[in-house]
């Protein structure tokens, strides 16, 4: 789907990796996902920033504890919040409270390019974008505005989730956006008392998926309350390091999207070879 008349993927001051992260349907944690592997790749070494594109629902600043407000310098530059060192910016600062927005394709298509272009983002390695679930408006503005490194599919252990994940996996495929690879979310629940291991939805479908289209599987998230506590207390277990509760899983798929980006970024300047 090539962009539409007056659609140019403009690039982002400043950006170096613009990654997607999406699901095919609600209620599969992708903004835990987000926000922890933000604050997790930050916590590496990375410069991030993070931008909340799920205008409808946007939980981010509830994860990450802040109701700060972002300052708009004038018409064209806003400076975004900050939190656990991520840079971020959401409808959830600009619209507080339980008031619904009801936009249509053209609003959010003019709310997501002021997002992309007119806050002031500085040098990032990484723009971590929370899609909002499904294969809407927001998704096709992005895609054909924006130049997207590659995108991070979130699903569940559970079929009807997977038969979600197909849907985007395939829009991402039409539009030629790289898939970075699939993160099982909920994978599993360790019982504290037996040191047992509870497949609550199923388990290892989302590798089952990846092995089908073909593209990387960057790991697991198990279920842990800690994991729940912290996106509802806004102290993301990512912040309390690697070996915190929850803590290992999300760096190590933090690894694997750098490492992914980097394959990604080393595929795309390589020289062409003809053999004649």
């Amino acid at each position: 789907m090539p962009p539409g008349p007056g659609l140019t993927k403009a690039p982002i001051a400043g950006v170096k990796n613009l990654i997607t992260v999406a699901s095919g349907k609600g209620g599969v944690g992708k903004t835990t996902v987000a926000v922890n592997l933000a604050i997790a790749l930050k916590n590496l070494g990375a410069s991030v920033g993070l931008l909340d594109a799920d205008v409808y629902g946007p939980n981010v600043p509830v994860m990450l504890g802040t109701t700060e407000q972002p300052r708009a310098v004038d018409e064209r530059t806003i400076i975004p919040v900050e939190a656990y060192g991520v840079k971020m910016i959401s409808m959830g600062l600009l619209n507080p409270g339980d008031k619904p927005l009801i936009w249509r394709g053209p609003m959010l298509h003019s709310v997501i390019q002021q997002f992309l272009h007119s806050v002031r983002w500085g040098e990032l390695d990484y723009l971590i974008v929370d899609l909002p679930p499904g294969t809407g408006d927001v998704q096709l503005t992005l895609i054909q505005t924006a130049a997207i490194t590659g995108a991070v599919v979130v699903t569940t252990p559970s079929i009807v989730s997977l038969a979600d994940v197909r849907k985007a996996v395939e829009m991402f495929r039409q539009v030629s956006v790289e898939i970075l690879g699939v993160v099982e979310n909920m994978s599993y629940f360790s019982c504290p008392h037996c040191n047992g291991r509870i497949d609550v939805f199923g388990h290892g479908e989302g590798q089952v998926m990846a092995r089908m289209f073909g593209v990387p599987f960057l790991g697991e998230i198990e279920i842990d309350p800690q994991i729940r506590i912290g996106g509802d207390t806004g102290k993301p277990v990512a912040s309390f390091g690697e070996d915190a509760p929850g803590g290992k899983s999300i760096y190590a798929i933090a690894r694997a999207v750098a490492d992914r980006v980097k394959t990604v970024n080393s595929a795309a300047t390589s020289p062409v070879v003809q053999i004649l």
